[in-house]
């Protein structure tokens, strides 16, 4: 060791071999160097490392096992031939000093001051392993006949006690005992549990197919197989029953509706009655122009104009000689074809022989007003435009 700090063999001038016989003991140094400091006081500095896991009593902390430090090494004693060390180091948290000796007698390391050991060690005695006879023992055993057969005894009782023990060991290392018979058995239960598994498996996969179900399958029990047997389920009918049932529905019906009056008839109930006044009407022969109530064919009028600015004013008391005799409304409006050919334009063209209904229907307007002379007028520039809201389609 003292070669690797010197690698090249310097010898001076006046270096003698027989006299100083080496390099280190020309230059007055030992091959240890500064770890060789204190070798006067049987101190050598050396790199000791932690056998095991500590608490450093001076800053409480954890110093783990492997951790090294430079350590004062000195021989502190005997065991028979074996020298006891003790080691003697600083605490690299704390100012703390550790120190700890060897114990050859346990083949371990004692804690003589500074830390504390944090306790994992395997103990023989209380894991009932055999323990090494103690040299004080066997001085006894040599010297002593008397304790030499009280020891004897006391095998023997312990022999006696851990004699079931040992046979059931026995037991089991000769059950394990064919290599190849074993191997076989491992073999066939592992291919049959195997096998158990796939069957398995491909019958939930068959399952999951035919759900359409994306979920895992959990092993059935004996209780889900005594709820299953008591639920009953029953299918719907078959489309062939269903065709039957409506084959047989519609056979059984009748052609004709239950009652005379159907809802389209409800709903054209106003222009029926509209009708029946005209063919009453074209059966009475009326030679003269019966006027059509607005209020009756749905009809409402729409002002498009002003007067004319050369007509002269008119007024609803003074009827027109154009204007025909009124009638009663309670017998009905004349068919068309009795009304004269001027009458027989389109329904926005102004009638003739039209009248704003009785005197009964609705009241006029005020005296004076323009409307009166448009809405009696042939010549006004007034409309009528049908009015279907209050009558329904009669499809």
């Amino acid at each position: 060791m003292g070669e690797r700090k010197g690698v090249n063999k310097y010898y001076p001038p006046d270096f003698n071999p027989a006299k100083h016989g080496s390099l280190n003991r020309y230059h007055n140094s030992h091959p240890l160097r500064e770890r060789a400091r204190k070798l006067s006081q049987g101190i050598l500095i050396i790199r000791f490392e932690m056998p095991y896991n500590i608490w450093c009593d001076g800053c409480k902390n954890h110093i783990g096992m492997g951790v090294r430090y430079n350590a004062e090494k000195k021989k502190v004693g005997n065991y028979y031939t074996t020298p006891i060390y003790r080691f003697r180091m600083k605490c690299h948290l704390c100012v703390n000093y550790i120190e700890m000796q060897t114990d050859p007698a346990n083949c371990d390391y004692v804690i003589v001051s500074g830390a504390q050991r944090k306790e994992e060690r395997w103990d023989m005695e209380s894991n009932e392993q055999v323990l090494p006879t103690e040299h004080e023992t066997k001085q006894k055993l040599e010297t002593d006949a008397m304790f030499r057969l009280e020891h004897g005894e006391a095998d023997r009782g312990t022999l006696q006690r851990a004699l079931p023990t040992l046979s059931h060991l026995q037991e089991a290392q000769n059950v394990w005992k064919d290599d190849f018979a074993l191997n076989s058995l491992l073999r066939r239960r592992f291919r049959e549990k195997k096998k158990a598994v796939q069957e398995k498996e491909e019958r939930d996969q068959a399952l999951q197919a035919k759900a359409s179900l994306a979920i895992p399958l959990v092993p059935e029990t004996e209780e889900d197989r005594r709820l299953a047997a008591l639920l009953k389920f029953h299918t719907l009918d078959s489309y062939e029953d269903k065709q039957r049932l409506k084959r047989s529905e519609i056979s059984s019906r009748s052609w004709f509706p239950a009652t005379p009056g159907s809802s389209a008839s409800n709903s054209s109930s106003k222009t029926s009655s509209v009708l029946r006044r005209l063919a009453q009407g074209r059966r009475a022969g009326a030679p003269a122009c019966t006027p059509i109530t607005v209020g009756n064919l749905g009809i409402v009028r729409r002002r498009r104009s002003q007067d004319a600015p050369g007509s002269p004013p008119r007024t609803a008391d003074a009827p027109t000689p154009q204007d025909p005799p009124q009638e009663n409304p309670q017998k009905g409006p004349a068919s068309p074809k009795d009304c004269p050919r001027g009458a027989a334009g389109s329904p926005k063209t102004s009638m003739p022989c039209e009248q704003e209904g009785g005197s009964g229907d609705r009241p006029g307007p005020p005296a004076g007003s323009s409307q009166n002379a448009d809405a009696l007028h042939p010549g006004c520039s007034s409309s009528l435009v049908a009015d279907y809201s209050d009558s329904e389609s009669s499809e």
